[in-house]
């Protein structure tokens, strides 16, 4: 939305939950950010990236969330309040080194954030619920429920952090991130951007036998955290009834929203600190009723808990949840009403059957429309030559980006996709066991994040049949927003680098390298068959800026891209352009009923890359002259 984040105190402003978030850091007077871009939490490191000058903290874009993780963990030893921002997949990147952060604790305010994203609405591989992180690493979590609570939870979370010397998570879901809300503001505090780190073995000797007093000090810290914190932060909204509703986060205001849409008015206990859970407080809140439905999405975790303390606080509490609701995709009113309804005990008058049958016969009406690759990808024109020379019986191991878009139809080239640079180790174990071939697609920023220990490791192990691996190059994390990467010449704070040239890196882990245009079939096609022949570890770097990031870099020079046509009398409507090629901006249509095709290009989409005059068998495309033009 880019609403500006840095008016005046006191003041009321419409944000995103991510760009609330901001606000909070800023009220905080947090002076150290690193991110990896991941939605649903691209948002707030873009937003620190707008403003990070204006303000005067540091932020960047870090090469993968563990790195992110561990610079803010240095700016926190050293006395700076520190942030970092992560989606659920990045957490598990940055895990390795969490642990022993939680063991040993910060000296300033350290806040990790991270979006889960029930339903995969940004994600592609699962709806892991990272509560459990907060568990098995033993640290506080808090969850707001909207834009409001995103900032005011932000600034508790550097002072929780800071008085209890230990990193605090703060989970947000897909609908916290990209809720929209009025939101007030405080003042912003001046960030403290220097430090020093003291030496401290005490503190960060976490080897044995130190090892077991840190772990007691982790242990304390919760103690103390829940007991100070436990009854303060959680809230109990009173109202009718012995039958009571436990809930969290996104999930808080599903069941408002329900309530109201019903006109029921049980009494609610809100969990904004999820870990650790307040015992007493759950205690106090069941110890009278004669059931409660704990509405959380995902896995049952608040509801596991009540279990365990109503053994002692009420042994006949009905407890519901899962057996209502389910442990996938996210919650609506479609299924907070009906496990409403069951609890207690009659029909509101709301068919939610009927409803859907009314959606899905108007749909019927609707004209589909699948994700597709931008008109003028880059990524379109690599898949269309890699088919071409290796064919449709080949393996193709899928990735994180943009190009996670090759796996639907026509283009088909996503045979698996796991995690960020899965693909190539993968393929290796492929390459391994079978003498299929194997063509391993990744993205330049994933090739950063996490592909080259892969790529070392077909050097180290060069045995079997050695996968192709094919390096998407748009010179930017181009699908979570067009963030950049060491790569792409320029930081997170927009301060010109030096990029790192992926051919070099690829040379120096012992790899055969060859790098092609990607918008060029000819040189594509060429620099494929040749390396197809060729034992051991190969990579093609098929460089072509990302087609949206041109269009704007044209605009800002008063430039336009060239556009192109379709000869009619030329076309033989053989379908390559549209069946094979699949670019959007190529449209076959019916003019007559019963009519022959027409095929034409949307002037309005093409994007210029001339992909589509290549790949014509009958030269019937041509760019659009323009008034004046030879």
């Amino acid at each position: 939305m880019k609403m500006d984040v840095l008016e005046e105190p006191g003041k009321k402003v419409v944000l995103l939950g991510n760009e609330a978030i901001v606000r909070g850091a800023l009220e905080a007077g947090v002076g150290f950010v690193a991110a990896y871009p991941g939605t649903p939490s691209s948002e707030v490191p873009m937003t620190f990236s707008r403003i990070a000058k204006k303000v005067g903290l540091y932020f960047e874009y870090s090469s993968n969330e563990k790195v992110a993780f561990e610079a803010a963990t240095g700016a926190a030893w050293s006395g700076v309040r520190a942030m970092t921002s992560q989606k659920h997949f990045g957490l598990n990147v940055a895990a390795d080194s969490i642990p022993p952060v939680a063991y040993t604790g910060v000296r300033a305010g350290f806040v990790v954030m991270v979006a889960d994203d029930p339903s995969a609405w940004s994600s592609a591989q699962t709806e892991q619920d990272t509560r459990y992180y907060a568990r098995m690493f033993k640290l506080p979590m808090l969850e707001p429920s909207n834009p409001q609570e995103c900032l005011d939870y932000t600034k508790l979370a550097f002072d929780l952090s800071e008085e209890f010397e230990i990193p605090v998570f703060l989970r947000t879901t897909t609908k916290i991130n990209h809720s929209i809300g009025t939101v007030r503001f405080g003042e912003i505090k001046k960030p403290k951007i220097r430090g020093r780190f003291q030496k401290d073995p005490d503190k960060y000797y976490n080897l044995k036998p130190h090892l077991q007093v840190l772990h007691e000090r982790l242990n304390e810290k919760l103690r103390q955290i829940e007991e100070k914190y436990g009854q303060k932060l959680n809230k109990v909204f009173p109202g009718e009834g012995k039958i009571g509703i436990i809930t969290s986060g996104v999930s808080f205001e599903y069941a408002k929203e329900a309530l109201l849409e019903l006109g029921l008015k049980p009494p609610i206990a809100k969990i904004v600190l999820t870990h650790p859970i307040s015992k007493s407080f759950v205690s106090n809140f069941i110890k009278d009723k004669e059931a409660v439905l704990v509405l959380e999405e995902l896995e049952p975790i608040l509801e596991n808990f009540v279990k365990q303390i109503a053994k002692e606080a009420n042994p006949n509490l009905v407890i519901h949840g899962k057996d209502l609701l389910p442990k996938s995709d996210e919650y609506n009113l479609e299924r907070v009403i009906p496990a409403l309804e069951k609890i207690f005990g009659k029909k509101f008058g709301i068919d939610f059957d009927d409803h859907k049958k009314k959606v899905d016969s108007a749909s019927k009406n609707l004209t589909p429309r699948k994700p597709v690759l931008c008109p003028g990808c880059p990524h379109r024109s690599t898949f269309y030559a890699v088919k071409k020379v290796f064919g449709d019986e080949a393996i193709y191991a899928g990735d994180i980006g943009c190009y996670i878009l090759g796996a639907l139809d026509p283009i088909n080239m996503q045979d698996f996709i796991v995690s960020m640079g899965a693909g190539i180790g993968v393929s290796h174990g492929i390459g391994i066991v079978s003498d299929q071939d194997v063509v391993a697609f990744v993205g330049d920023s994933t090739f950063f994040h996490a592909a080259m220990p892969a790529i070392l490791n077909y050097r180290f192990n060069n045995a079997g049949k050695t996968p192709l691996i094919v390096v998407l190059d748009n010179a930017i994390t181009a699908m979570t927003g067009h963030q950049p990467h060491p790569g792409s010449g320029f930081t997170g704070m927009g301060e010109k680098v030096e990029p790192v040239k992926i051919e070099d890196v690829v040379k120096a882990l012992g790899a055969q390298v060859k790098v092609s245009n990607a918008f060029s079939q000819k040189q594509l096609i060429q620099a494929l068959q040749e390396l197809k022949s060729i034992e051991g570890p190969k990579v093609l770097v098929s460089r072509g800026g990302c087609r949206l990031l041109t269009r704007r870099q044209f605009r800002a020079k008063g430039l336009t891209l060239p556009v192109f046509e379709i000869d009619q009398e030329k076309c033989t409507k053989c379908g390559i352009c549209t069946n094979d090629f699949a670019c959007p901006a190529i449209v076959k249509a019916t003019v007559e009923p019963g009519g022959e095709p027409v095929y034409s290009i949307n002037p309005d989409i093409c994007l210029g890359c001339a992909v589509c005059v290549q790949i014509c068998p009958e030269g019937a495309i041509h760019a659009v002259k323009k008034e004046g033009e030879k």
